[in-house]
Order: C-alpha cells, then sequence, then structure tokens
C-alpha cells in the first residue's frame, strides 16, 4: 500500500516522519492529476496547497480545530487525509462535491464556496469558543490572497484586531492568482515579497550560515526561525501590510517547504492570539502542463491526457461565454463609451477578448462585486456605458448595489449574467438560480434571457442601447446548442416559436428553455391539444403581447431554469391579474430549495423539467383533472351558461 492509501484520518499523519511526509505529497499529486483528469474540477488550486494542507492538519486537530477553506474549490487534499479518496465520481450525483459539504464529513464546516467570507467565519466560530470556555480549541482560515481583494475579509480583520485575544490562525495561501493574476494594490504589494532580493538574499545567507556548523547549527536554525522569519519580514517592510491590525504576522513561508511550515504554524498555534501566516505557494506545483498555462494554471479543467494536460475528446461546440466574448468586442469596436468590469473573472466570463484589445476599457476589480456595481453606477453617470460581467450566483452579493446605486439612479449598466439557472456538478452554492427571482423586484430593470447565440448577440445590442437604467443579458452554462428561428416576431419584440390551430395551450419559455417547450408542444398536438410556443427575449417587465396572447388561450404554462418563488411565472401571473385576464398559469421551474451537484439533465429530470412530465400534466389540467384547470372551451362554457348561469362568475 502507498503512504496515501493508509491514511484514513488526518491523525494517521502523526507517525509518519517528514521524509514519509514529502513522500506522500508527491502521492497525493499523482492521485490528483490521475483522478481529476478523468472528471474534471479544480485541478491547479490543489495541487498548490498539498504540502499546505498537510501541514494544518499535522499540526491541528481536526474537527476539534475547525478548519475553513477560502474558497472551498482548494479543499481536494483536505477530502484525501481525512478519509475520502474515492475520486471516481467527483463532481457527480452520489460522488464527492467538488467542494467542503458537512453531509460527506464533521471535517467540513463552511459549505459555501463564495470567496472572501472565511475570516467573518473564522471571526464568529473563534468567538463563540472564547465565550463558551472552549479555550482549547483553534480556528484555522486558509485564505488565498485573491479573496484579499474583497471587502468581507478587511471587514473581518478589523472586527479580529479589536478583539484580539482568540485562538485563531489565518493562512495566507498566497499564489498571485485567483482565477488569473491577482489584482490591486495589495497583490502588488505581495508581489514585492515574493520577489524582493534582499528578503531572498537574507533568509538564504542566514541559513547557510548556520549549515556551516552541522547538525547542531541546523537545530539551532530551526529554532530561530520563526524570530529569523519576523525579523526578515520587518526588515523587507512586508509588516507594514498589517502593521495597523495589531495582528501577530509569520512569513513569509515557503508554501511547499513542510518543515518549514510546520514551524511556522506551531508557532501561530501557540501564540496567544490571531496570527496571519503568510505562505508563498504556485498554483498548479509539481505538474508542468499546470505551470505551463498562462490562463489560469488549470484552475478549473475538464476531462484532459494526464501526460500532456490536453483536453479529451473533440473540439466543443461554441460557449454561451465564448458568442458573448466574440459580440462584447464588435459592440465596442462601434461604440467606444461601452466599457468592461468584473470581479477577478476576465476569462471565465469572457472579458479577455475586449481587454485585450481595449486594454485601457477593461476593469478587473478583485472579488469585489459590490464595488464593481457602484462603480458602474458612476461611470454611467460619467457618460459611459459599463457592461458588468459576473456569473449569475454573484450577483447575489450586490443586490443592494444594484438596487439602489443603480436602479434609483436610473443609470444605464448592463449586466452579462453567465453561468445562469442550473450549473451542474458545482453544487449549491453555484447555482444561478436566484438571479431572476431576486432583480426582478427592483424597479426599472429590464431582464433578457436568449434563448440561442444569434438572440445573445441581439439581445445584448439592445442592452447596451439603454441608457435610463439596469439591464440584464443571462445566459447557461456551456455550449449554445441549437437555434431557433422564430415563426414571426410581434411588435414588442416576443418571438413567436410555434403557432397552433387550435388555442389550447399558451407555452412561454425563458431562454435555453425554449428547446424544452417546443418538445412540448408537439407532444401535445399528438394529443389533439394545440399550443402555441412564444420566447419574451425581454422577460422582464412581461411585455403586453403575452398578457393578450394569455387571454386568448385556455392555460399558460411557463417554464424556467430559475426558482418558481418570484420567478417570470408568477411576474406574468400577476401581471395577468391586473390586467383583468383570469386565465390559469403554472409555474414550472425550480423549487426553493439548494440543489446538489449532479449534471443539468438530471436536475431537470429531477424537478419535473421534461417533456414527457410537462406533456402529462397539461393533458391532465386541459382534460380537467389537474389544478389548475384550463378554461373550458367556447363552445363548453355555452353549454354550461344555459344549464346554469348562475355558476359562471368571475374570480
Amino acid at each position: 500500500m502507498t503512504i496515501l492509501e493508509k491514511i484514513r484520518g488526518p491523525r494517521d499523519l502523526d507517525s509518519l516522519s517528514p521524509e514519509q511526509l514529502v513522500e506522500l505529497a508527491a502521492e497525493i499529486r499523482t492521485f490528483l492529476v490521475g483522478e481529476v483528469s478523468k472528471t474534471g474540477g479544480h485541478l491547479g488550486p490543489n495541487l498548490g496547497v498539498v504540502e499546505l494542507t498537510i501541514a494544518i492538519h499535522r499540526v491541528f486537530e481536526s474537527p476539534k480545530d475547525p478548519i475553513v477553506f477560502d474558497t472551498g474549490h482548494q479543499s481536494y487534499v483536505h477530502k484525501l487525509l481525512t478519509g475520502r479518496q474515492d475520486f471516481s465520481r467527483l463532481r457527480e450525483r452520489g460522488g464527492l462535491a467538488g467542494y467542503p459539504q458537512r453531509s460527506e464529513s464533521v471535517h467540513d464546516v463552511v459549505e459555501s464556496s463564495h470567496a472572501s467570507s472565511s475570516l467573518s467565519w473564522a471571526d464568529g466560530i473563534s468567538r463563540s469558543f472564547t465565550m463558551t470556555g472552549q479555550n482549547d480549541r483553534h480556528v484555522v482560515a486558509i485564505v488565498g490572497d485573491g479573496a484579499l481583494t474583497g471587502g468581507m475579509t478587511w471587514e473581518a480583520l478589523n472586527n479580529i484586531s479589536d478583539d484580539n485575544k482568540r485562538n485563531l490562525v489565518i493562512v495566507v495561501n498566497d499564489n498571485g492568482r485567483s482565477y488569473a493574476p491577482t489584482i490591486g494594490g495589495m497583490a502588488r504589494f505581495l508581489n514585492t515579497v515574493r520577489t524582493r532580493r534582499s528578503y531572498r538574499s537574507l533568509y538564504l545567507s542566514s541559513r547557510s550560515l548556520f549549515d556551516r556548523f552541522g547538525a547542531p547549527g541546523q537545530a539551532l536554525y530551526r529554532g530561530m526561525r520563526g524570530g529569523l522569519h519576523g525579523f526578515l519580514s520587518r526588515f523587507s517592510n512586508n509588516e507594514a501590510l498589517y502593521s495597523n491590525l495589531d495582528i501577530k504576522y509569520i512569513g513569509p513561508i515557503h508554501g511547499h517547504d513542510i518543515a518549514a511550515l510546520r514551524e511556522a504554524l506551531e508557532q501561530a498555534k501557540n501564540y496567544d492570539g490571531p496570527v496571519i501566516v503568510h505562505a508563498i505557494t504556485q498554483k498548479g506545483h509539481g505538474y508542468q502542463p499546470a505551470r505551463q498555462d498562462d490562463a489560469d494554471q488549470f484552475h478549473a479543467v475538464g476531462q484532459i491526457d494526464p501526460e500532456t494536460g490536453e483536453p479529451i475528446g473533440a473540439p466543443g461546440k461554441a460557449s454561451w461565454t465564448s458568442v458573448f466574448s466574440d459580440e462584447i468586442v464588435r459592440l465596442a469596436d462601434k461604440d467606444d463609451t461601452i466599457v468592461g468590469i468584473t470581479a477577478a473573472m476576465l476569462r471565465p466570463t469572457g472579458l479577455h477578448k475586449f481587454a485585450q484589445k481595449y486594454p485601457d476599457r477593461v476593469l478587473d476589480v478583485g472579488i469585489a462585486e459590490q464595488h464593481a456595481v457602484t462603480s458602474a453606477a458612476g461611470m454611467a453617470f460619467g457618460g459611459l456605458h459599463p457592461v458588468v460581467a459576473l456569473y449569475a450566483t454573484f450577483i447575489n452579493r450586490a443586490f443592494d448595489q444594484v438596487l439602489m446605486d443603480v436602479a434609483l439612479h436610473k443609470a444605464g449598466v448592463t449586466f452579462v449574467l453567465d453561468r445562469a439557472g442550473v450549473t451542474g456538478p458545482d453544487g449549491p452554492s453555484h447555482h444561478g438560480m436566484w438571479d431572476l427571482a431576486i432583480l426582478q423586484v427592483i424597479p426599472g430593470i429590464r431582464l433578457s434571457a436568449p434563448r440561442d447565440a444569434a438572440r445573445l448577440r441581439e439581445e445584448l445590442g439592445e442592452a447596451v442601447a439603454v441608457s435610463d437604467g439596469p439591464t440584464v443579458v443571462r445566459f447557461s452554462k456551456g455550449d449554445v446548442g441549437t437555434e431557433f428561428d422564430a415563426v414571426r416576431r410581434l411588435d414588442d419584440g416576443v418571438d413567436v416559436l410555434r403557432d397552433a390551430p387550435h388555442k389550447d395551450v399558451l407555452i412561454v419559455t425563458v431562454g435555453p428553455m425554449a428547446g424544452l417547450g417546443l418538445q412540448v408542444a408537439e407532444r401535445l398536438a399528438a394529443q389533439g391539444i394545440g399550443a402555441t410556443v412564444v420566447d419574451p427575449r425581454w422577460v422582464v417587465p412581461v411585455p403586453k403581447s403575452i398578457i393578450a396572447l394569455a387571454a386568448e388561450h385556455r392555460i399558460v404554462i411557463s417554464i424556467e431554469d430559475g426558482i418558481r418563488v418570484g420567478g417570470v411565472g408568477t411576474r406574468i401571473r400577476q401581471d395577468l391579474r391586473a390586467a383583468g385576464v383570469d386565465t390559469a398559469v403554472t409555474e414550472l421551474g425550480l423549487p426553493d430549495q439548494f440543489i446538489d451537484h449532479a449534471s443539468r439533465s438530471q436536475i431537470l429530470e429531477q424537478f419535473g423539467l421534461t417533456p414527457q412530465k410537462i406533456a402529462r400534466d397539461v393533458v391532465a389540467q386541459v382534460l380537467g383533472s389537474k389544478i389548475p384547470v384550463a378554461r373550458p372551451l367556447p363552445e363548453d362554457a355555452e353549454d354550461a351558461r344555459r344549464l346554469n348561469p348562475s355558476s359562471l362568475h368571475n374570480d
């Protein structure tokens, strides 16, 4: 058996020699490359924290000492050391999650993978330990240097420094990157620390001096190492970064030297108060294909050849992100007021091509969505049209700014939300399923959901032409898929995708659910039920033609890949009632619950968003055996009026 195969929990590390720990690190890297190359996942970040995670688990006693990851995509090594070594179904239904998950292990504390929150968690946990007398417990927060660009981190540090008698260790995993190279003044400061010649030369010369005295000198060096690091950091002015926080600082430490990490962490553990341990690591360390990847050091990969790092399989089709990436450049060519803003996700959101062509017109603000949105409002005031590109799940973090800074001030800002709806393998915190419900309550907002590539280009152009309020263009993860041409376009921009000779059912589809709506209509037609399928294109505010069409049909079915509660279907139903239209509405979408990782198709099937299930239910509603019941046919209504006039009334 390998050393890794013998690890069933963190305490199995206690009996390993320093040489065996180094051997274990090599085995973990081999395991990660071999397994993640089969399933896909966050490879680069985990290769970068192998030694760091081993050292943390050797020094601290999880779960007694809670370990909080910021963000959780760097927790694969933690999973291995806590007994979870079956990676065969990583990020698949029934397999290990790609992030910490409490249902998997008592060693997992925080499941949310939204960055910059770990120190607030650690602050709260450590306060509770102090207030309840649990003074023998420590809290360890592992925060990537990219998370230091987020405001929550500094809010937490401010509070931690105000009450600094707690057993709290903050490990800064400093690799100079989040997805891409970390930006901002903080990043520039840390970059100077990594490269400062005075620090490196002083460190190496001091070690060589002690090495001359053989084993006794080396032992003395190890004993003095903490004090030496403190001296060197002061000499290189690194403590200036934390001087006003009143928090002990140790570092920088070589993040791939287990012995050095253990010594620093032991010092931090024994210090009576919060400590920052600054570890310098390499994303993708030990795997040359990752190190040579300039884009993101294999931050996240699909299936790859483990030898070369090359993707396996046929070249993919055009993705939603790539279509946006090309189109925003084309629009920017024609309109020099268009600027791009993102939050540490330049390439993942597709703004990288815009930045390459117009570097002065694209801003990466770091992991700071709130700042991004309010800054955009300011740019709009100054005469620009900002396009803020985020993952849909992250717009949640900036709701107040969209509401009060953009919408209240009628600022012309376009939000492009990638990975909207069901994203699949990344699990609950990454599904972009709340955006429609959250954003539609904002006065004056306009929400669009393109169904295909052509409509994405079209609706993006329409969005950036709006100057008196916020616009949103949201699209899914993955390939764009089939294009669906309209039978006709109505005066207010609604696309009719299918007409029916009988106006039984009006199917209103949101974005990529158009294909599902058309399949449902075909099944209904086979049952003799006429179904009109429409794509509003701009789903909020509800177009007037949708109200008129609803009045002509017996029942309305809305299909969206957001939550039903407060979703587009709810908005349609409310607008129908306000217009005095009594057509029943069935709102199909996702439930208001956290949905575990699985494929998109598995999740849609789980919640009944399949052609078979929807068509079967609609047939029952048309026949009157399932609520809400479709309005009777006109001739049926006349028969009922003759037989019992008093039974017919408006609700």
